[in-house]
């Protein structure tokens, strides 16, 4: 028997805008989240890394006027830096991440969205500006793409659905951007600026605001 998605029911009360800004995000939980961060400065560490990076993600997010849906890892928490009255709050569900981000616009587009993006939690290097630009840039093209510097992407926008994005990557690897490049060609989409996000000690061990979590490295 062929397993295929079931569509929740919209719950079309929750729905203010026709835009929707996806958030996935990990659990922070102690030797859970930023693993190769941590294989280097330690757990503790890379926990409180992660959770000033969510500070920071909820401060770029929080004013945006759209609607915002936190896709949480492992299981909801309630009681948090995410605020029920600005996001919903939702639990990733699919075997791979591309599975989870592809449920995730699904669900966003039989809810009635018509401009969708997708960002992670983990982007120091981010603005409000930058996503209010990335949704002006689906104003002009089907596609938005934000490049990272370790061969990923730190957003992904569109306006229809494109399944083709979220199979056959080897995700998490420096491929990633390639391959969905590849997926892109001929498409109507926009490239952002290459921007970079934090998984390893060399990405924030020069700036500044990273300084009072480092103090116990030594070079």
């Amino acid at each position: 028997m062929a397993l295929r998605y079931i569509h929740p029911k919209p719950n079309l009360a929750l729905k203010e805008s026709n835009n929707l800004l996806l958030i996935f995000t990990r659990n922070p939980e102690l030797g859970k989240c930023k693993t190769r961060l941590a294989a280097k400065v330690g757990d503790p560490s890379a926990l409180e890394i992660y959770k000033f990076l969510l500070q920071h993600t909820v401060a770029i997010t929080q004013n945006l006027k759209m609607d915002k849906q936190v896709y949480y890892s492992n299981s909801i928490w309630e009681d948090d830096i995410w605020n029920p009255a600005t996001y919903q709050k939702k639990l990733q569900k699919g075997e791979d991440l591309g599975m989870r981000m592809m449920r995730a616009f699904q669900e966003g587009f039989h809810s009635g969205y018509e401009k969708i993006i997708i960002i992670g939690s983990d982007m120091y290097d981010l603005s409000q500006a930058d996503l209010e630009n990335a949704f002006d840039q689906l104003d002009k093209h089907d596609f938005v793409l934000g490049p990272a510097e370790d061969g990923g992407y730190y957003l992904l926008g569109m306006r229809t659905l494109e399944t083709s994005l979220f199979t056959g990557k080897a995700w998490g690897q420096d491929t990633v951007l390639r391959d969905t490049l590849g997926d892109l060609e001929g498409k109507n989409h926009s490239s952002l600026d290459k921007r970079n996000d934090v998984d390893h000690y060399e990405d924030i061990k020069d700036i500044e605001a990273f300084k009072p979590f480092l103090k116990h490295m030594k070079e």
